[in-house]
């Protein structure tokens, strides 16, 4: 559905990849019944034995092939763009004013609620 389950905004300094072990672990203190995570290519290594070995899920990458030179629609990575979209019509989010990581980290919540709150009116 493209809803968000965790958020964790880094510092600028942090790559994503060092910092989505936070994430993991909001993940699993939240929702026991987890199988399989969809990421990109940012996340390939040793993350995806660390996430089978440690939780027991399964940490999917989805790459672009190498000889695409044009648009291609990735199965399941369009749900993620499609949710990033959504959040650009929010003021805030539209481009990073925040100094403080959880700042952002809080507007993104309330802009989930908000689209969450918007999908059980219809």
């Amino acid at each position: 559905m493209g809803l968000l389950l965790a958020v964790i905004v880094p510092a600028a300094n942090e790559h994503d990849s060092k910092s989505v072990s936070r994430v993991i672990a909001e993940l699993r203190s939240r929702f026991h019944r987890l199988i399989k995570i969809v990421a990109d290519g940012g996340y390939r290594g040793e993350l995806i034995e660390h996430t089978r070995v440690t939780f027991g899920w399964i940490l999917e990458i989805v790459l672009r092939k190498d000889s695409s030179k044009k648009f291609e629609l990735l199965p399941q990575r369009w749900i993620v763009e499609r949710t990033f979209a959504w959040f650009e019509g929010y003021r805030r989010l539209s481009k990073d004013f925040e100094y403080h990581p959880e700042t952002s980290q809080a507007m993104i919540q309330l802009a989930k609620v908000r689209l969450m709150l918007n999908r059980t009116k219809k």
